[in-house]
């Protein structure tokens, strides 16, 4: 019996691996590096995001490394995405980054800030995924109950076809709430639907949300800034590691399983850390001695990025973390996104709650068992 046969399904990117993808440390940065000398040649007006946190940090050592090999390379285009709410540790990381490379970051910011996109859309809630689907889910008013129906039915496909009659243009919002695909099938494993964050469908139930929540404060401050200066390069390289989950791991149509694809408006895109982990990160980092920024070296952080930011299921202990170093934007952070940060609370609060309940329960049947035995 084959996966898809056994119910389980998993992203392309855990199937379509190249080899050099389970190489040792060594062996695999030295094939990422020859990767990254081989697209360079082929495509040399190449821009690079660079956001001052580990992963950009190993790529742009990759990448000047490689150039320092080759001198015939083209230099690459840096670029540093400022939302409105980055560390000072970052913002002068960025700038000590460009002196030890002898290269230029610009700082780009968007036009619409992250305080703005929050008012104007919501805030972002346990992941981009859950977000997206939440947010839907709040514009559509569709009733939780669908979920009921839909696993009660005996004909699913049945049931399924009947609620996109009785909801017109909600396809994705229903297949979300009722971990389905369109056809009616069951996908309970996947990072597309409601269940993909335990009990949250019983937690939404039982504590519906009073804020708005979307994560398009992402696409105003990074993604539509990201296109809008990208779209004059043939090649865009990002620092996007597969085993950093959420959509990074969700297959695309540009096919997200390769580090190197050609997208649909013509562009190259290049991930040369695709399939790096985080012990091969490690490695490199005492090997190449580099040295990250004081977010991590200093405030003691294990990721950085937009500060705050609620996907990350750490975003209040990182506050704290940073507190001492930067009160103002940590006071900034729970301004922009404290509706968040108190609804995960009551989330946090709500699984535990249910997996002691669970437990116990289990417990009972245990003992019903081994009674009737």
């Amino acid at each position: 019996m084959n996966k898809k046969e056994a119910g389980e399904y998993r992203s392309r990117v855990y199937e379509d691996r190249p080899a050099y993808a389970d190489f040792d440390p060594p062996q695999k940065f030295t094939a990422i590096q020859g990767i990254i000398v081989r697209r360079l040649k082929e495509h040399p007006n190449a821009i690079c995001s660079y956001s001052g946190g580990a992963d950009s940090d190993i790529l742009i050592d990759l990448i000047e490394n490689a150039r320092k090999m080759m001198p015939s390379l083209a230099p690459v285009k840096y670029v540093f995405f400022n939302t409105g709410l980055e560390m000072k540790a970052t913002k002068d990381h960025v700038k000590a980054q460009a002196q030890k490379y002898g290269v230029e970051i610009e700082t780009v910011r968007p036009k619409v800030n992250i305080v703005k996109a929050t008012r104007m859309h919501g805030q972002p809630f346990v992941s981009k995924i859950m977000s997206a689907g939440l947010e839907e889910w709040q514009k559509k008013g569709i009733p939780l109950s669908i979920t009921e129906e839909y696993d009660q039915a005996d004909d699913k496909a049945a049931k399924r076809a009947e609620l996109r009659e009785r909801y017109p243009g909600c396809e994705s919002v229903i297949n979300f709430l009722c971990c389905c695909n369109s056809s009616g099938e069951p996908r309970p494993d996947i990072q597309l639907v409601i269940n993909s964050s335990k009990y949250m469908r019983e937690f939404i139930e039982e504590c519906p949300p009073d804020f708005r929540i979307s994560a398009k404060c992402c696409d105003y401050c990074k993604k539509q800034v990201a296109h809008s200066i990208q779209k004059d390069y043939e090649m865009v390289i990002t620092g996007e590691r597969r085993d950093e989950g959420g959509m990074r791991s969700v297959p695309r149509k540009d096919n997200t399983a390769l580090c190197f694809t050609e997208t649909a408006d013509g562009t190259y895109r290049l991930r040369p850390l695709y399939y790096v982990s985080d012990r091969d990160k490690d490695w490199y980092k005492e090997s190449y001695g580099l040295r990250y920024s004081d977010a991590y070296e200093v405030y003691g952080m294990k990721r950085t990025g937009c500060c705050g930011c609620p996907i990350s299921y750490r975003a209040t202990e990182d506050l704290e973390l940073i507190r001492p170093h930067e009160p103002n934007l940590v006071k900034a952070a729970w301004n922009v996104f404290g509706d968040s940060y108190r609804y995960r609370q009551k989330y946090r609060e709500f699984k535990s709650r249910k997996m002691v309940e669970d437990r116990q329960i289990d417990g009972q049947i245990s003992m019903f068992e081994m009674m009737e035995g």
